[in-house]
């Protein structure tokens, strides 16, 4: 019974995982995604960003191939040109990238920025 349980469960959460795949990555295995969700990864191309009435509009590339993506809704705050981005959605009928979501990446060094010293300068902290 416990087994029948596991391979239940091993099914049920592989359908719902969705990796990344940098924009060559993607690109390649297109024809065989179809219509499925996938999470597309790369840097939005500085020079590209454009908004639209529904979102924005940019292209992101992995350094070998690049992408047109059209995101419906608003941006991340730390979106801009040259950030790395993961683009969650489908391709479109053309060789467009349909996003409804938006993650940044950032590397293991990242650091919040330092509220109190922002306050202390802004003269907000009572000494």
């Amino acid at each position: 019974m416990a087994l029948i349980a596991i391979i239940v469960l091993v099914v049920v959460l592989s359908k719902n995982v969705v990796y990344f795949r940098t924009v060559s990555e993607a690109v390649a295995e297109r024809p065989s995604d179809g219509d499925r969700r996938i999470r597309l990864a790369g840097e939005v191309v500085p020079g590209s960003v454009t908004e639209t009435r529904n979102g924005v509009r940019f292209d992101v590339t992995d350094g070998k191939k690049t992408v047109e993506v059209v995101h419906r809704g608003d941006p991340p705050n730390l979106f801009k040109a040259g950030a790395p981005v993961v683009c969650e959605g489908r391709w479109d009928r053309g060789a467009r990238f349909d996003s409804d979501r938006i993650l940044i990446k950032h590397g293991s060094e990242y650091e919040p920025p330092d509220v109190d010293s922002e306050r202390a300068s802004a003269g907000r902290v009572a000494a």
